[in-house]
Protein backbone atom coordinates (compact mmCIF):
# COMPACT_ATOMS: atom_id res chain seq x y z
CA UNK A 1 0.00 0.00 0.00
CA UNK A 2 1.56 3.27 -0.92
CA UNK A 3 1.36 6.37 1.11
CA UNK A 4 0.12 6.77 4.78
CA UNK A 5 -3.68 7.23 4.68
CA UNK A 6 -6.31 8.89 7.22
CA UNK A 7 -8.53 5.65 7.56
CA UNK A 8 -11.81 6.90 9.92
CA UNK A 9 -13.06 3.18 11.40
CA UNK A 10 -17.05 3.41 12.20
CA UNK A 11 -19.11 0.53 13.75
CA UNK A 12 -22.67 0.07 15.23
CA UNK A 13 -22.67 -0.38 19.00
CA UNK A 14 -22.23 -3.80 19.80
CA UNK A 15 -19.30 -5.69 20.72
CA UNK A 16 -19.86 -8.69 17.76
CA UNK A 17 -19.33 -5.50 15.77
CA UNK A 18 -16.67 -3.66 17.01
CA UNK A 19 -14.34 -6.29 18.66
CA UNK A 20 -13.82 -7.52 15.18
CA UNK A 21 -12.26 -4.80 13.32
CA UNK A 22 -9.99 -4.27 15.90
CA UNK A 23 -7.72 -6.99 14.42
CA UNK A 24 -7.98 -4.75 11.14
CA UNK A 25 -7.78 -1.35 12.38
CA UNK A 26 -4.47 -2.18 14.61
CA UNK A 27 -2.68 -3.89 11.68
CA UNK A 28 -3.60 -0.74 9.42
CA UNK A 29 -1.95 1.14 12.32
CA UNK A 30 1.29 -1.11 12.70
CA UNK A 31 1.62 -0.03 8.73
CA UNK A 32 1.92 3.26 9.66
CA UNK A 33 -1.47 4.54 8.62
CA UNK A 34 -3.19 7.24 10.99
CA UNK A 35 -6.71 5.18 11.98
CA UNK A 36 -8.94 6.40 13.82
CA UNK A 37 -12.17 5.43 15.70
CA UNK A 38 -15.98 6.91 15.46
CA UNK A 39 -17.69 4.59 17.54
CA UNK A 40 -19.74 4.67 21.27
CA UNK A 41 -18.14 5.79 24.17
CA UNK A 42 -18.50 1.83 25.77
CA UNK A 43 -15.29 1.89 23.59
CA UNK A 44 -13.21 4.34 24.97
CA UNK A 45 -10.94 2.26 27.04
CA UNK A 46 -10.84 -0.45 24.17
CA UNK A 47 -9.82 2.36 21.52
CA UNK A 48 -7.19 3.78 23.86
CA UNK A 49 -5.64 0.34 24.50
CA UNK A 50 -5.15 0.06 20.79
CA UNK A 51 -2.96 3.41 21.14
CA UNK A 52 -5.42 5.04 18.60
CA UNK A 53 -7.81 8.59 18.47
CA UNK A 54 -11.48 8.23 19.69
CA UNK A 55 -14.43 10.35 18.35
CA UNK A 56 -17.31 9.28 20.71
CA UNK A 57 -20.92 10.12 19.15
CA UNK A 58 -21.81 13.25 20.29
CA UNK A 59 -24.82 14.21 18.08
CA UNK A 60 -26.11 10.52 17.28
CA UNK A 61 -27.92 8.93 20.23
CA UNK A 62 -25.18 6.38 22.18
CA UNK A 63 -27.54 3.72 21.60
CA UNK A 64 -25.22 0.81 22.83
CA UNK A 65 -27.10 -3.04 22.53
CA UNK A 66 -26.45 -4.10 25.96
CA UNK A 67 -28.55 -1.20 26.84
CA UNK A 68 -31.30 -1.53 24.51
CA UNK A 69 -33.95 -2.50 27.09
CA UNK A 70 -33.10 0.48 29.26
CA UNK A 71 -33.45 2.91 26.47
CA UNK A 72 -36.86 1.34 24.58
CA UNK A 73 -38.57 -1.15 27.83
CA UNK A 74 -40.74 -1.70 25.79
CA UNK A 75 -38.39 -4.33 23.69
CA UNK A 76 -38.40 -7.01 26.86
CA UNK A 77 -42.00 -7.70 25.78
CA UNK A 78 -41.29 -8.26 21.84
CA UNK A 79 -40.85 -12.13 21.46
CA UNK A 80 -41.08 -12.86 17.60
CA UNK A 81 -37.68 -12.69 16.44
CA UNK A 82 -38.77 -10.72 13.19
CA UNK A 83 -41.09 -8.62 15.35
CA UNK A 84 -37.82 -7.33 17.47
CA UNK A 85 -35.24 -7.34 14.65
CA UNK A 86 -38.20 -4.81 12.73
CA UNK A 87 -38.16 -2.98 16.11
CA UNK A 88 -34.20 -2.49 16.34
CA UNK A 89 -33.42 -1.79 12.69
CA UNK A 90 -35.71 1.21 12.30
CA UNK A 91 -34.68 2.39 16.68
CA UNK A 92 -31.05 1.41 16.06
CA UNK A 93 -30.54 1.77 12.19
CA UNK A 94 -33.08 3.86 10.50
CA UNK A 95 -33.11 6.78 13.08
CA UNK A 96 -29.32 6.59 13.49
CA UNK A 97 -27.65 6.84 10.31
CA UNK A 98 -28.65 10.89 10.00
CA UNK A 99 -26.92 11.58 13.09
CA UNK A 100 -23.93 9.74 12.18
CA UNK A 101 -23.30 11.57 9.57
CA UNK A 102 -23.43 14.57 11.31
CA UNK A 103 -20.87 13.67 13.83
CA UNK A 104 -18.44 12.42 10.91
CA UNK A 105 -18.81 15.67 8.86
CA UNK A 106 -17.50 17.09 11.88
CA UNK A 107 -14.85 15.18 12.29
CA UNK A 108 -13.53 15.35 8.90
CA UNK A 109 -13.25 19.02 9.44
CA UNK A 110 -10.33 18.12 11.78
CA UNK A 111 -9.54 14.60 10.35
CA UNK A 112 -10.64 14.14 6.41
CA UNK A 113 -10.15 10.60 5.83
CA UNK A 114 -8.58 9.26 2.76
CA UNK A 115 -11.25 5.98 3.37
CA UNK A 116 -14.04 4.76 5.91
CA UNK A 117 -13.97 1.21 7.06
CA UNK A 118 -17.82 0.49 8.73
CA UNK A 119 -18.99 -2.70 9.77
CA UNK A 120 -21.70 -3.83 7.12
CA UNK A 121 -24.34 -2.72 9.83
CA UNK A 122 -23.40 0.53 10.46
CA UNK A 123 -26.17 3.03 9.76
CA UNK A 124 -23.62 5.66 8.28
CA UNK A 125 -22.87 3.68 5.29
CA UNK A 126 -25.29 5.17 2.65
CA UNK A 127 -24.66 9.04 3.85
CA UNK A 128 -20.73 8.78 4.20
CA UNK A 129 -20.90 7.37 0.48
CA UNK A 130 -23.66 9.24 -1.23
CA UNK A 131 -23.98 12.88 0.78
CA UNK A 132 -19.80 13.02 1.44
CA UNK A 133 -18.33 11.04 -1.76
CA UNK A 134 -16.07 9.16 0.92
CA UNK A 135 -14.99 5.49 -0.33
CA UNK A 136 -16.60 2.87 2.02
CA UNK A 137 -15.21 -0.73 2.22
CA UNK A 138 -17.88 -2.37 4.70
CA UNK A 139 -16.49 -5.66 6.54
CA UNK A 140 -19.16 -8.05 7.13
CA UNK A 141 -19.00 -9.49 10.49
CA UNK A 142 -21.71 -12.07 10.05
CA UNK A 143 -22.89 -14.28 7.35
CA UNK A 144 -23.12 -11.95 3.91
CA UNK A 145 -26.81 -10.54 4.93
CA UNK A 146 -27.63 -9.64 1.10
CA UNK A 147 -30.94 -11.31 -0.59
CA UNK A 148 -30.62 -13.67 -3.13
CA UNK A 149 -33.15 -15.12 -5.70
CA UNK A 150 -31.81 -18.50 -4.47
CA UNK A 151 -32.17 -18.09 -1.09
CA UNK A 152 -34.85 -17.63 1.61
CA UNK A 153 -34.71 -13.64 3.29
CA UNK A 154 -31.96 -13.14 5.76
CA UNK A 155 -32.86 -12.75 9.02
CA UNK A 156 -35.22 -15.99 9.19
CA UNK A 157 -33.10 -18.72 10.13
CA UNK A 158 -34.35 -20.63 7.17
CA UNK A 159 -31.80 -23.06 5.00
CA UNK A 160 -31.80 -23.33 1.02
CA UNK A 161 -34.42 -25.43 -0.64
CA UNK A 162 -33.65 -28.51 -2.33
CA UNK A 163 -37.41 -29.45 -3.99
CA UNK A 164 -39.30 -27.27 -6.57
CA UNK A 165 -41.50 -27.27 -3.69
CA UNK A 166 -39.55 -25.07 -1.18
CA UNK A 167 -38.31 -22.93 -3.66
CA UNK A 168 -41.68 -21.47 -4.57
CA UNK A 169 -42.28 -21.50 -0.91
CA UNK A 170 -38.95 -19.20 -0.56
CA UNK A 171 -40.22 -17.00 -3.60
CA UNK A 172 -43.14 -16.49 -1.83
CA UNK A 173 -41.49 -15.31 1.75
CA UNK A 174 -39.33 -13.05 -0.36
CA UNK A 175 -42.13 -11.40 -1.00
CA UNK A 176 -43.61 -11.38 2.17
CA UNK A 177 -40.42 -9.80 3.47
CA UNK A 178 -40.56 -7.18 0.88
CA UNK A 179 -44.07 -6.33 1.39
CA UNK A 180 -45.18 -7.32 4.65
CA UNK A 181 -42.51 -8.46 7.43
CA UNK A 182 -40.18 -5.33 6.89
CA UNK A 183 -42.34 -2.80 5.05
CA UNK A 184 -42.49 -0.93 7.99
CA UNK A 185 -38.25 -0.79 8.60
CA UNK A 186 -37.62 -0.82 4.39
CA UNK A 187 -40.65 2.33 4.08
CA UNK A 188 -38.69 4.36 7.27
CA UNK A 189 -34.92 3.89 5.75
CA UNK A 190 -36.36 4.96 2.26
CA UNK A 191 -37.84 8.53 3.83
CA UNK A 192 -34.89 8.91 5.99
CA UNK A 193 -32.64 8.36 2.49
CA UNK A 194 -35.32 10.22 0.77
CA UNK A 195 -34.29 13.48 2.84
CA UNK A 196 -30.87 13.60 1.96
CA UNK A 197 -31.86 12.78 -2.05
CA UNK A 198 -29.94 9.26 -1.68
CA UNK A 199 -31.14 7.27 -4.23
CA UNK A 200 -32.12 3.57 -2.67
CA UNK A 201 -34.23 2.26 -5.94
CA UNK A 202 -36.11 0.10 -3.40
CA UNK A 203 -33.47 -1.53 -1.61
CA UNK A 204 -34.16 -3.50 1.41
CA UNK A 205 -33.08 -2.74 4.69
CA UNK A 206 -30.61 -5.84 4.99
CA UNK A 207 -29.12 -4.99 1.14
CA UNK A 208 -28.68 -1.32 1.44
CA UNK A 209 -25.26 -1.30 3.84
CA UNK A 210 -23.34 -3.23 1.05
CA UNK A 211 -24.86 -1.55 -2.19
CA UNK A 212 -23.41 1.55 -0.77
CA UNK A 213 -19.97 0.45 -0.01
CA UNK A 214 -16.99 -0.04 -2.49
CA UNK A 215 -16.07 -3.41 -1.45
CA UNK A 216 -17.42 -5.66 1.11
CA UNK A 217 -15.02 -7.34 3.06
CA UNK A 218 -16.74 -11.15 4.17
CA UNK A 219 -15.56 -12.63 7.18
CA UNK A 220 -15.26 -16.34 6.69
CA UNK A 221 -15.13 -18.49 4.13
CA UNK A 222 -17.25 -19.49 1.13
CA UNK A 223 -17.74 -23.01 2.06
CA UNK A 224 -19.73 -21.44 5.76
CA UNK A 225 -22.18 -19.54 3.49
CA UNK A 226 -25.00 -20.52 1.19
CA UNK A 227 -24.29 -21.02 -2.79
CA UNK A 228 -25.57 -18.43 -4.61
CA UNK A 229 -25.80 -17.26 -8.52
CA UNK A 230 -25.97 -13.81 -8.15
CA UNK A 231 -23.34 -13.25 -4.99
CA UNK A 232 -22.31 -9.04 -5.51
CA UNK A 233 -19.32 -8.61 -7.50
CA UNK A 234 -18.35 -6.17 -4.59
CA UNK A 235 -17.96 -9.02 -2.09
CA UNK A 236 -14.41 -10.82 -1.15
CA UNK A 237 -13.84 -13.37 1.44
CA UNK A 238 -11.40 -12.80 3.23
CA UNK A 239 -11.18 -15.41 6.42
CA UNK A 240 -11.99 -14.99 9.59
CA UNK A 241 -12.17 -11.56 11.39
CA UNK A 242 -10.89 -11.69 14.95
CA UNK A 243 -10.08 -9.28 18.05
CA UNK A 244 -7.07 -8.11 18.30
CA UNK A 245 -5.33 -9.29 21.12
CA UNK A 246 -1.88 -8.60 22.56
CA UNK A 247 0.92 -10.85 22.26
CA UNK A 248 1.87 -10.63 25.96
CA UNK A 249 -1.83 -10.24 26.79
CA UNK A 250 -2.57 -13.93 26.82
CA UNK A 251 -2.06 -15.76 30.13
CA UNK A 252 -1.62 -19.57 29.56
CA UNK A 253 -4.13 -21.60 31.13
CA UNK A 254 -4.11 -25.23 31.58
CA UNK A 255 -6.21 -27.72 34.29
CA UNK A 256 -4.94 -31.25 34.09
CA UNK A 257 -8.46 -33.06 34.10
CA UNK A 258 -8.65 -31.70 30.53
CA UNK A 259 -7.11 -35.12 29.95
CA UNK A 260 -8.86 -37.48 32.56
CA UNK A 261 -12.00 -37.38 30.78
CA UNK A 262 -13.52 -39.33 27.35
CA UNK A 263 -15.04 -36.07 26.29
CA UNK A 264 -13.83 -32.30 27.01
CA UNK A 265 -17.42 -30.36 26.20
CA UNK A 266 -16.75 -26.34 26.09
CA UNK A 267 -19.84 -24.28 26.74
CA UNK A 268 -19.80 -20.37 26.56
CA UNK A 269 -22.44 -17.70 25.93
CA UNK A 270 -19.71 -14.58 24.68
CA UNK A 271 -19.49 -11.81 26.74
CA UNK A 272 -23.12 -10.14 25.97
CA UNK A 273 -25.43 -12.94 27.04
CA UNK A 274 -25.61 -12.16 30.98
CA UNK A 275 -28.44 -14.78 31.43
CA UNK A 276 -26.90 -18.17 32.40
CA UNK A 277 -30.41 -19.76 32.51
CA UNK A 278 -30.45 -19.59 28.36
CA UNK A 279 -27.46 -22.15 27.83
CA UNK A 280 -24.40 -22.63 30.67
CA UNK A 281 -27.02 -24.17 33.44
CA UNK A 282 -28.77 -26.12 30.79
CA UNK A 283 -25.50 -27.68 29.93
CA UNK A 284 -23.78 -28.20 33.64
CA UNK A 285 -27.11 -29.54 34.62
CA UNK A 286 -26.99 -32.13 31.27
CA UNK A 287 -23.40 -33.43 32.98
CA UNK A 288 -23.12 -32.70 36.42
CA UNK A 289 -23.29 -36.09 36.90
CA UNK A 290 -21.46 -37.31 34.38
CA UNK A 291 -17.87 -39.31 34.61
CA UNK A 292 -17.26 -39.44 30.81
CA UNK A 293 -18.16 -35.81 30.52
CA UNK A 294 -15.62 -32.65 31.56
CA UNK A 295 -17.46 -29.46 30.94
CA UNK A 296 -15.61 -26.29 30.79
CA UNK A 297 -17.37 -23.19 31.43
CA UNK A 298 -16.53 -19.35 30.28
CA UNK A 299 -19.06 -17.16 31.63
CA UNK A 300 -17.78 -13.69 30.71
CA UNK A 301 -17.29 -12.13 34.20
CA UNK A 302 -21.27 -12.76 34.72
CA UNK A 303 -22.40 -15.10 37.84
CA UNK A 304 -19.07 -16.77 38.21
CA UNK A 305 -18.83 -17.41 42.15
CA UNK A 306 -22.70 -18.24 42.09
CA UNK A 307 -22.17 -21.18 39.50
CA UNK A 308 -19.20 -22.35 41.31
CA UNK A 309 -21.07 -22.52 44.54
CA UNK A 310 -24.02 -24.67 42.88
CA UNK A 311 -21.72 -26.37 40.62
CA UNK A 312 -19.06 -27.95 42.67
CA UNK A 313 -18.22 -30.75 40.94
CA UNK A 314 -14.72 -32.18 40.05
CA UNK A 315 -15.98 -33.09 36.09
CA UNK A 316 -17.43 -28.81 35.75
CA UNK A 317 -15.00 -26.36 35.43
CA UNK A 318 -16.14 -22.70 35.68
CA UNK A 319 -14.08 -19.58 34.98
CA UNK A 320 -14.78 -16.19 34.13
CA UNK A 321 -12.42 -16.35 31.05
CA UNK A 322 -9.99 -18.93 29.55
CA UNK A 323 -8.02 -18.09 26.23
CA UNK A 324 -9.53 -20.26 23.73
CA UNK A 325 -6.32 -21.14 22.34
CA UNK A 326 -5.45 -23.22 25.41
CA UNK A 327 -8.85 -24.63 25.92
CA UNK A 328 -10.15 -25.56 22.32
CA UNK A 329 -7.21 -28.42 21.60
CA UNK A 330 -8.35 -30.27 24.22
CA UNK A 331 -12.21 -29.95 23.54
CA UNK A 332 -14.30 -32.63 21.61
CA UNK A 333 -17.43 -30.12 21.63
CA UNK A 334 -18.10 -26.67 21.53
CA UNK A 335 -21.81 -25.33 22.70
CA UNK A 336 -22.35 -21.91 21.87
CA UNK A 337 -25.33 -19.38 21.59
CA UNK A 338 -23.87 -18.70 17.80
CA UNK A 339 -21.96 -15.43 18.21
CA UNK A 340 -19.82 -15.42 14.61
CA UNK A 341 -16.26 -14.62 16.38
CA UNK A 342 -16.59 -17.35 18.76
CA UNK A 343 -17.73 -20.08 16.09
CA UNK A 344 -14.82 -18.85 13.57
CA UNK A 345 -12.81 -19.63 16.68
CA UNK A 346 -14.46 -22.93 16.58
CA UNK A 347 -14.22 -23.75 12.88
CA UNK A 348 -10.36 -22.77 12.77
CA UNK A 349 -9.45 -25.34 15.77
CA UNK A 350 -11.65 -28.24 14.37
CA UNK A 351 -14.45 -28.40 16.63
CA UNK A 352 -17.57 -29.25 15.69
CA UNK A 353 -20.78 -27.30 17.62
CA UNK A 354 -24.06 -27.54 19.36
CA UNK A 355 -25.30 -24.17 18.92
CA UNK A 356 -28.36 -22.35 20.38
CA UNK A 357 -29.46 -18.88 19.26
CA UNK A 358 -32.23 -16.91 17.78
CA UNK A 359 -31.48 -13.25 17.97
CA UNK A 360 -29.45 -10.54 16.68
CA UNK A 361 -28.77 -12.41 13.87
CA UNK A 362 -27.69 -15.44 15.60
CA UNK A 363 -30.16 -17.98 14.08
CA UNK A 364 -28.44 -17.31 10.58
CA UNK A 365 -25.25 -18.47 11.88
CA UNK A 366 -26.79 -21.39 13.83
CA UNK A 367 -28.89 -21.89 10.79
CA UNK A 368 -25.36 -22.58 8.35
CA UNK A 369 -23.82 -24.77 11.32
CA UNK A 370 -26.79 -26.98 11.09
CA UNK A 371 -27.29 -27.28 7.61
CA UNK A 372 -23.25 -27.90 6.58
CA UNK A 373 -23.38 -30.31 9.51
CA UNK A 374 -20.62 -28.70 11.19
CA UNK A 375 -22.78 -29.23 14.13
CA UNK A 376 -26.20 -29.59 15.40
CA UNK A 377 -28.49 -26.50 15.49
CA UNK A 378 -30.93 -26.35 18.45
CA UNK A 379 -33.36 -23.60 16.83
CA UNK A 380 -33.93 -22.61 20.41
CA UNK A 381 -31.82 -19.77 23.00
CA UNK A 382 -33.42 -22.10 25.77
CA UNK A 383 -32.61 -25.84 25.40
CA UNK A 384 -33.03 -27.85 27.45
CA UNK A 385 -30.39 -30.15 29.55
CA UNK A 386 -31.79 -33.45 27.80
CA UNK A 387 -31.77 -32.06 24.27
CA UNK A 388 -28.46 -30.77 25.02
CA UNK A 389 -27.20 -33.93 26.29
CA UNK A 390 -27.97 -35.91 23.26
CA UNK A 391 -26.62 -33.35 21.03
CA UNK A 392 -23.15 -33.83 22.53
CA UNK A 393 -23.43 -38.08 22.10
CA UNK A 394 -24.73 -37.79 18.83
CA UNK A 395 -21.53 -35.29 17.60
CA UNK A 396 -19.25 -37.34 19.46
CA UNK A 397 -20.64 -40.95 17.53
CA UNK A 398 -20.88 -39.34 14.63
CA UNK A 399 -17.41 -38.70 12.79
CA UNK A 400 -19.18 -36.53 9.97
CA UNK A 401 -19.46 -33.06 11.72
CA UNK A 402 -15.79 -33.57 12.74
CA UNK A 403 -14.51 -34.61 9.46
CA UNK A 404 -16.91 -31.13 7.98
CA UNK A 405 -15.55 -29.27 10.68
CA UNK A 406 -11.50 -30.20 10.03
CA UNK A 407 -12.39 -29.36 5.74
CA UNK A 408 -13.54 -26.37 7.04
CA UNK A 409 -10.53 -25.51 8.92
CA UNK A 410 -8.29 -25.87 6.14
CA UNK A 411 -10.18 -23.34 4.08
CA UNK A 412 -11.04 -20.82 6.74
CA UNK A 413 -7.11 -20.72 7.75
CA UNK A 414 -5.92 -20.46 4.30
CA UNK A 415 -6.91 -17.09 3.75
CA UNK A 416 -3.76 -14.54 4.78
CA UNK A 417 -6.70 -11.98 6.31
CA UNK A 418 -4.21 -8.86 7.03
CA UNK A 419 -2.71 -8.84 3.62
CA UNK A 420 -5.74 -9.49 1.93
CA UNK A 421 -7.72 -5.93 3.77
CA UNK A 422 -4.14 -4.32 3.00
CA UNK A 423 -4.62 -5.17 -1.15
CA UNK A 424 -8.24 -4.96 -1.25
CA UNK A 425 -7.63 -1.13 0.43
CA UNK A 426 -4.75 -0.45 -1.79
CA UNK A 427 -7.34 -1.31 -4.72
CA UNK A 428 -9.89 0.50 -3.71
CA UNK A 429 -7.71 4.08 -3.12
CA UNK A 430 -5.50 3.50 -6.36
CA UNK A 431 -8.90 3.03 -8.67
CA UNK A 432 -10.08 6.46 -7.63
CA UNK A 433 -10.08 9.01 -10.23
CA UNK A 434 -8.72 12.69 -9.19
CA UNK A 435 -12.24 13.96 -9.93
CA UNK A 436 -13.31 11.26 -7.54
CA UNK A 437 -10.40 12.21 -5.11
CA UNK A 438 -11.56 15.84 -4.91
CA UNK A 439 -14.70 14.59 -3.57
CA UNK A 440 -12.77 13.88 -0.04
CA UNK A 441 -12.42 17.80 0.68
CA UNK A 442 -14.45 18.43 3.58
CA UNK A 443 -17.20 20.24 3.04
CA UNK A 444 -21.04 20.85 4.65
CA UNK A 445 -23.70 17.67 3.54
CA UNK A 446 -25.95 18.99 5.61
Amino acid sequence: MQGRLKILVACFPADGHFKPLTGIAKYLDACGHDVRWYASKEYTNDIAGLGMKHYPFRIAKDLHISYMEVHYPERAKIKNPVRKLNFDMIHVFVERGEEYMKDIDEIRQNFPPDIVICDIAFPGIPYIKDCMKLPVIAVSVFPFPGSSCDLPPYGLGLTPANTSAGKIFHKGLRWLSRKILFRKADSAMRKALEKYSIAHNNTGIFDIGYKKSDIVLQSGCPSFDYKRSDLDKRVRFIGAVLPYRKSNQVTSWFDKRLEGYKIVVLVTQGTVEKDPSKLIIPTLEAFKDDEDVLVVCTTGNANTEALRAKYNAPNIIIEDFIPFENIMPYTNVFITNGGYGGVLLGIEHKMPMVVAGVHEGKNEICARVGYFKYGINLKTERPGAARIKKAVKEIFETPVYKANVVRLAQELNSYATDALVEKYIDELINNRSPKCRQSLLPETVY
